[in-house]
């Protein structure tokens, strides 16, 4: 995990909160661990997961919005933009009833 927090902070210099950071890579991995179906994260997946904690770093203040508007400005928030998507579904495990 100290490897994840320290690619994220480089990716969000500004953001000096470790324990946030922190918080945010734990709630990536769940996200995606929910995602693919899977019960622990490959190794292959760090990227996703400092990525998706970005986004949720990035959102913040805008849960529960899809959209937002503010000045003329308008922003859309997408969990997972779509070539993370397309990425991420290679890793998914099938689920059997």
């Amino acid at each position: 995990m100290t490897a994840m927090l320290a690619r994220l902070k480089r990716r969000l210099p500004d953001a000096a909160d470790e324990a946030l950071l922190g918080d945010l890579l734990s709630e990536a991995g769940a996200f995606l661990r929910a995602y693919t179906n899977r019960t622990e994260l490959p190794e292959a997946l760090e990227d996703a997961q400092v990525r998706v904690a970005a986004i949720l770093y990035n959102r913040m203040g805008m849960e529960g919005e899809s959209s937002h508007s503010e000045g003329g400005v308008a922003r859309t928030a997408e969990m997972l933009p779509e070539d993370l998507k397309r990425w991420l579904n290679g890793w998914r495990v099938a689920r059997t009833l």
